[in-house]
C-alpha cells in the first residue's frame, strides 16, 4: 500500500463557527448568487445578494436560500420580509450587473431600498407582489415552501412559480439556454467573484445527456 500525500486535517468539532466558515465558504466554491428581491409591510422593496444559494429539485422546483443572523439575534430584512410575506424573487446576476448586485450588500435601514441606491429599475411580478429587477438576466418568482431554523441562520426553500428570461436568452420550444450569452458571476473566496467564461468540455466534446437531447 502506497503512502499517502501529506494533507491538513482539521476536526470541525474543535473549531469554532467563524473559521468553520471561513474554510467552507472560500473551498466550496465558486458558488452561484441570489439577488433577492422581498417587500416589507411598510410597501419598501429591499434587495440584498446571497452566495448561500443551490438548486434543490425541479418537481417541485426548489430553490435555497441561507440568510445568516445578525451578531445581536437580529433578522436582515430579506429574512425577515420572506418570514412575514412567504414570497421573494431570485435573480441571477450577470457580469453587466456584477457591479450593483455588491453594491446592494451595503446595509440600509429598512425604509430604504437598495434598488435606488444602485439605480435598478423593477417592474411587478406575475405570481407574487415582490417586484422582479429588469436589468437581471433571469427572475425566478418563489412562494415560501419550508423553513429550516439553525442557531445561526434562516434557511428558506422556495417554489419557483414564474420564470422571466432576457429575451433570446431561453428557447422555450427546444427548452434551452442560449448559454453563449449567458454570462452569470460566481461568489470566489473571501471577496472574491469570478467570470463564467472560461468553459470546457471534457476529452474535448460535450458529454451528451438525455437532457440534452429534449
Amino acid at each position: 500500500m502506497s503512502t499517502p500525500p501529506p494533507a491538513t486535517h482539521v476536526d470541525f468539532d474543535a473549531i469554532g463557527a467563524y473559521q468553520r466558515y471561513k474554510l467552507m465558504a472560500s473551498l466550496i466554491v465558486p458558488r452561484p448568487i441570489a439577488l433577492v428581491t422581498t417587500v416589507n409591510p411598510g410597501g419598501v422593496v429591499n434587495a440584498a445578494p446571497f452566495s448561500m444559494f443551490a438548486m434543490l429539485g425541479e418537481d417541485p422546483p426548489l430553490v435555497m436560500i441561507s440568510i445568516n443572523r445578525l451578531q445581536d439575534g437580529a433578522l436582515k430584512d430579506t429574512a425577515a420580509n420572506i418570514l412575514e410575506s412567504q414570497e421573494f424573487v431570485v435573480h441571477m446576476a450577470d457580469e453587466e450587473i456584477a457591479a450593483q448586485m455588491h453594491d446592494c450588500g451595503t446595509s440600509l435601514p429598512p425604509e430604504q431600498s437598495e434598488l435606488d441606491l444602485v439605480g435598478f429599475h423593477s417592474v411587478p411580478s406575475t405570481g407574487v407582489l415582490p417586484p422582479r429587477i429588469v436589468e437581471a438576466p433571469i427572475a425566478f418568482e418563489c412562494r415560501l415552501w419550508e423553513t429550516i431554523e439553525t442557531e445561526s441562520r434562516y434557511i428558506f426553500l422556495g417554489k419557483i412559480l414564474h420564470l422571466h428570461a432576457r429575451e433570446g436568452l431561453v428557447d422555450t420550444e427546444l427548452w434551452r439556454v442560449n448559454l453563449k450569452d449567458y454570462f452569470p458571476v460566481g461568489r470566489f473566496g473571501a471577496s472574491f467573484y469570478t467570470r463564467t467564461r472560461d468553459r470546457f468540455a471534457l476529452q474535448g466534446e460535450a458529454r451528451e445527456t438525455a437532457i440534452d437531447r429534449i
